[in-house]
This record gives structure tokens, C-alpha cells and sequence, in this order.
């Protein structure tokens, strides 16, 4: 059976877009020509691959398993393609990301504007997701995540800050009324805003100081969930809400301001910095070996041990 191509690329496209509107959009087409290739690939096929309502698309079992058997071999054709674009003179392509909020937000843009400066011809696609994903599933090129949420198969470069820390904060008003806390336990008798993942899973809130590691869950009256709703917790504790507890260079520019002050800073927690990951069982495309060389040699400022900033 002779099946076009593009009618082929469009169910693929569609597939992973969960529809055809958003499929247009990531192919820069049109959602009219995407229905068209696809009903034209079931035409041939003779077997319905999508249900289609005035609000959704979805797979049908047919349709699963032909996105299952064609995935390997696409993706095998893009590395492919990818081989000859290697021998351009300059790096062209897209390269997708998928990291989460903190690092588009603390990491990314250090790279990501110069290094399309120095590749124009280098499209950069962020996704920004919490939870730790199969990149290849999600159709990313890498991602970026820390050392205990990466699989054993994945290769894992350093990104960004060699250290970080994690460190609490809250407004001076907060501390004039409430007090400034002395020790980490302290904190179970103050008003704290916490994070809980989507998972459901809570984010303790650990602190070290020599040999001395203390763990906490307190209480408090706001939760968010990490990404989206960590500017609203930092937001509450510039108005004197709580205390709140995130990395440390995302409360950076409150404490330069004074609109937070630092909680218990002697007992900050640090940890090791991010890891840019891909998988190794596959080549690396153009786009993405042009992106790893190029954090490689642009070295992240400042990154040495911090000072501490002092409690007041």
C-alpha cells in the first residue's frame, strides 16, 4: 500500500497536538489542509483514526497504535535529516525544552538570548512543566531538572549555578509583629506559605547548619502549587503574610529592595545546581549539540560560594 507522506506527517502532528487547531499552530499550517491529509489518510487506510466532536479529538485504539508504530520511525527520519543539516554552515533547526518555572526564570535567560543571537537560523521552543518527563514522549529535545529527579539513561550536563540554596523570607512588617524567628522550629509557631506539587506531595522545608539537619512541614494559611503560583506566595510575603521559602536567587531581588528580609539564614540548605539532560540512547540533534557547546563555554557569573546575607 503507497500511503503519501504528508498525510502521514499531519496524523502525526495532529496526534501529538491533541487536536487540529494546536497541530496547525506547531506546524505553522492551517487546521482546514490538516483535516483534509487526515481524512484522506483514513480514505486510504479505511479505518476511522480520530473521533472528532464540536470540542475534542481523540485517538481512536487504531489510531493509538499506528502513532505507536510510525513515532520510532519519524523520529528516526528527523535524526536523519538532522545529519544533513550538520553540514550547513551555520546550525539550523529547532531545539525544544521542556524545565521547569524556576529555571526559565533563574537559568534560561542567561542563554537563551545570546545563544539566538549567535544561531539565527536556531529556533528555541520552552516548555515549562513541574513534574519530571519523558522528553523523547513529550517530543523534547532535552530538559532541564535536578540531580534526583534524572533517570540513569539520561546524559546530564551542568546549567547555571554550580550551588544554589534554598532560603525563608518574609517582610519586615511580618517580623515587627510576629517576630523574628531564632531556630528552624520556631518556624511550626509562624505563619508559613507552602508549596504542594501536583502529585499532592508537599514541599518540606529543610535546613542544615554544621552537622545538624532539621526537616519541617508547618503550617500556614496560603498553598500554591511550585511554577505558577510561587510569584502569588512571593507576593504575600512582601505583604506581610507569612514567611516563605524558595531558592534562594528567585528572593534575591526582594532582599536587594527590602521588601523581604532573610529568615534564618544560617541555615540554609544548599544543593547542587541544575543539569541540562537528554537521552543517550539516541544521536543529538544539530540544534541541541549547538546549544550544549554553547553553555559549555559561556561560564555562569559569580559562581562561587555565597555570602551569606545577614539576619536583621
Amino acid at each position: 500500500m503507497k500511503i503519501d507522506l504528508p498525510n502521514i506527517t499531519a496524523f502525526v502532528t495532529v496526534a501529538r497536538a491533541g487536536g487540529f487547531r494546536e497541530g496547525a499552530r506547531i506546524s505553522g499550517g492551517s487546521a482546514s489542509r490538516l483535516s483534509d491529509q487526515v481524512r484522506r489518510l483514513e480514505a486510504e487506510l479505511g479505518v476511522r483514526l480520530f473521533n472528532r466532536s464540536t470540542r475534542s479529538v481523540a485517538l481512536t485504539e487504531a489510531g493509538e497504535g499506528l502513532l505507536n508504530r510510525l513515532s520510532p520511525a519519524l523520529d528516526e527520519m528527523e535524526l536523519a535529516l538532522d545529519v544533513v543539516n550538520s553540514f550547513r554552515s551555520r546550525p539550523a533547526g529547532t531545539l525544544k525544552l521542556n524545565v521547569p518555572v524556576s529555571a526559565a526564570r533563574l537559568v534560561l535567560p542567561h542563554f537563551i538570548p545570546p545563544f539566538l543571537a549567535a544561531y539565527p537560523d536556531i529556533r528555541v521552543e520552552v516548555i515549562t512543566e513541574e513534574n519530571f518527563v519523558d522528553v523523547l514522549a513529550e517530543g523534547c529535545d532535552a530538559g532541564i531538572r535536578y540531580d534526583e529527579s534524572l533517570e540513569l539513561d539520561m546524559i546530564a550536563i551542568p546549567i547555571g549555578p554550580r550551588t544554589q540554596r534554598f532560603a525563608a523570607a518574609a517582610s519586615p512588617g511580618y517580623l515587627e509583629k510576629h517576630g523574628m524567628p531564632e531556630h528552624p522550629r520556631d518556624l511550626l509557631e509562624h505563619a508559613c506559605l507552602r508549596g504542594r506539587f501536583a502529585s499532592g506531595t508537599m514541599i518540606s522545608w529543610e535546613f542544615e547548619r554544621g552537622d545538624e539537619t532539621i526537616e519541617l512541614n508547618p503550617g500556614g494559611p496560603l498553598l500554591v502549587r511550585p511554577g505558577g503560583g510561587t510569584d502569588l506566595a512571593t507576593h504575600a510575603a512582601c505583604m506581610g503574610t507569612g514567611i516563605v521559602y524558595l531558592f534562594e536567587d528567585w528572593l534575591q531581588p526582594y532582599f536587594d529592595s527590602g521588601a523581604l528580609v532573610p529568615v534564618l539564614a544560617d541555615w540554609w540548605p544548599r544543593f547542587p545546581g541544575p543539569k541540562l539532560y537528554y537521552p543517550g540512547r539516541r544521536l543529538v540533534p544539530t540544534p541541541l549539540r549547538t546549544f550544549i557547546d554553547f553553555i559549555k563555554s559561556r561560564p555562569w557569573p559569580n559562581d562561587q560560594a555565597k555570602e551569606k546575607p545577614r539576619s536583621e
